[in-house]
């Protein structure tokens, strides 16, 4: 039976309470160490008899400003923070699993290091390049438009691997390889184009640093079994957990945010999510907003 759970804790206690060898795959999106508070603000309707505005049904309304759940960015020794907790987690991952590591350029080339060193440079399968185009560009550098993920399989001989499973993109010059090829497309090489979560899309969750669910989608298909078990133990707005239990697989979701933890249990709820932590964590800050 796959497992649909979300966690409200600290990760690293969260980790030593979960079975062995219970997941195939293990992705995890740290914070990025940017020197910086992560927020985002929002826009909400709120209605109101007294305002000018007129919406839907002819009610009138007033607009304020929400700023979304933030997080503390910033660590001195971010190999020391991070290792620990994926160090534990390795205990949870099946012998044929892999573990996903999602950094940016501050921080990825030393925990790339750190990870040869705890699993060994044979496990190391792939860099994998997310580039998106948007934002600003500034006239100083080369504008940052990239992330990196870190593939480790815990048996480089035996892992998950689902080819057939991989979505196909167009070809750039469609008219040099066939009409048959160019229909069905490409398989992608290591760098992965794929746009962020448009700001006004459905997808949108308001969280800081949401992942798309395009990349997530393409993880689990490839690199997990249907009816398997996936873990995120730094699990934000629960990206990682639909995609999972949208292609049939279960998923563990830790994080210590609980606007993260409401924001999971509401996008998740058509799937039952058991959820963990939230009473005993949350009543001290006031009610979750479900």
């Amino acid at each position: 039976m796959t497992e649909r759970r979300i966690i409200l804790s600290e990760n690293l206690r969260a980790l030593a309470t979960l079975p062995d060898a219970f997941a195939q795959l293990i992705y995890v999106d740290p914070p990025f160490n940017t020197g910086k508070p992560q927020a985002r603000e929002r826009v909400r309707a709120v209605a109101d008899e007294t305002a000018t505005r007129v919406g839907f049904g002819g009610r009138t309304y007033r607009t304020e400003r929400v700023e979304s759940g933030s997080y503390a960015d910033r660590f001195d020794d971010f190999v020391g923070f991070l290792l620990p907790r994926l160090e534990a987690s390795l205990r949870c991952l099946r012998p044929n699993g892999s573990l996903f590591v999602h950094l940016d350029a501050r921080e990825v080339h030393y925990v790339k290091v750190a990870l040869d060193g705890l699993l060994g440079r044979e496990r190391f399968m792939n860099e994998i390049v997310w580039a998106y185009d948007y934002g600003g560009r500034p006239k100083d550098r080369w504008p940052k438009k990239h992330d990196t993920i870190l593939w480790y399989a815990l048996d480089p001989d035996d892992y998950v691997f689902h080819y057939d499973a991989i979505d196909r993109i167009p070809y750039l010059a469609p008219s040099l390889v066939g009409a048959e090829k160019a229909e069905r497309g490409k398989t992608p090489t290591d760098v992965w184009w794929h746009t962020i979560v448009p700001t006004n899309g459905r997808e949108k969750t308001g969280y800081p640093t949401q992942k798309p669910l395009g990349v997530l989608n393409r993880i689990v298909a490839v690199h997990s079994d249907p009816g398997a078990d996936v873990l995120d133990f730094f699990a934000g707005s629960g990206t990682t957990g639909e995609a999972a239990a949208t292609q049939g697989r279960g998923f563990v979701l830790i994080d210590e945010n609980p606007e993260a933890a409401a924001i999971m249990a509401r996008r998740l709820a058509r799937f039952g999510p058991e959820l963990v932590g939230f009473e005993a964590e949350a009543a001290p800050q006031g009610s979750l907003p479900f």
